[in-house]
């Protein structure tokens, strides 16, 4: 039987996590902007920590105060595991965002060459500032780090991820489903992308320094959003579980960093080499292509509860 969208809970979630965040970001605003927010404590201020505590974490928020108000309950929070069903959603969410990152990379400095660094200088100088040498080759260790940012990144940075994907995946998409799971998958993206426009307009993830600031910010943003959040949406809605793309997430935040070793110069962030850029986000693009091309059984979701 066809279901209809359940407008009146998905109208209160956006507006908690909508609420939460922009508020979040006025008050950031208001106290200097992240650049200039009043510090906190050693290498952080204020502004940084109101982003990572309570501006990222507002759709997660949001999540337990739509249940609560609503009335709703706890069923389908897409909180278990599933693992034996899920286990090759596990294992995507943990590896391909580390190919996605290297062929975003790879595509940047392939269209951009003169910011790649052969020579591995900012970790040379790490180790001379250091008074010690390099044990080994420097490649050699680059992709050593590599190898342990796939295995570690992930649970390292769950943390900072399970906020937005218990809101957005775990709560928004199922209750967009009933539109269709490509719609629902595209609409959540929007979502997530217009979501994080204040704080990009802050300057979170570029500056505000480019040309077209803040408004190829934003763009950007809600097209890295739509083709990242096609993917996270998938591994949720066929394994039953949040975990994969809270793990998937996770793993971006954790390994995009990496490409920075090898990067000379000041590139413009809007277009790469990291995965929040442009260009660097054809891997993102070519997954989701790939999954809004799949037949509507493979985006079939697999709800947490027996049916009846």
């Amino acid at each position: 039987m066809k279901q209809n969208l359940d407008t009146r809970r998905i109208l209160i979630y956006l507006a908690f996590a909508f609420g939460i965040a922009w508020l979040t970001a006025l008050v950031i605003l208001l106290t200097g902007g992240l650049a200039n927010s009043p510090q906190v404590g050693d290498n952080l201020n204020l502004g940084l920590v109101l982003v990572s505590t309570v501006y990222l974490w507002a759709p997660a928020i949001a999540h337990l105060l739509t249940r609560l108000v609503t009335g709703e309950g706890w069923q389908n929070t897409y909180l278990s595991p599933h693992f034996k069903k899920g286990w090759p959603y596990w294992v995507a969410a943990w590896v391909l965002p580390a190919v996605f990152t290297a062929l975003g990379a790879v595509l940047f400095f392939g269209v951009f060459p003169r910011f790649f660094d052969p020579s591995l200088n900012s970790m040379q100088t790490q180790f001379e500032s250091n008074g010690q040498p390099a044990p080994i080759d420097l490649w050699t260790l680059f992709l050593i780090q590599i190898f342990g940012g796939v295995l570690l990144a992930p649970v390292i940075n769950c943390l900072f991820s399970f906020g937005e994907e218990f809101g957005w995946r775990a709560y928004l998409l199922p209750k967009l489903i009933p539109a269709g799971a490509r719609k629902a998958i595209l609409w959540m993206g929007l979502i997530w992308g217009i979501w994080y426009w204040p704080i990009i307009a802050l300057g979170y993830h570029y500056g505000v320094e480019y040309w077209g600031w803040p408004w190829l910010g934003l763009i950007v943003t809600t097209w890295l959003a739509v083709v990242m959040g096609a993917f996270l949406g998938w591994v949720t809605l066929r394994s039953g579980s949040i975990w994969p793309a809270v793990i998937g997430h996770a793993a971006v935040n954790g390994i995009s960093g990496f490409v920075l070793i090898c990067t000379q110069g000041q590139p413009n962030l809007l277009l790469g080499p990291l995965s929040f850029g442009f260009v660097a986000s054809i891997g993102w693009a070519l997954i989701a292509f790939w999954i809004y091309a799949r037949p509507p059984v493979a985006l079939e979701v697999h709800s947490e509860e027996p049916k009846a």
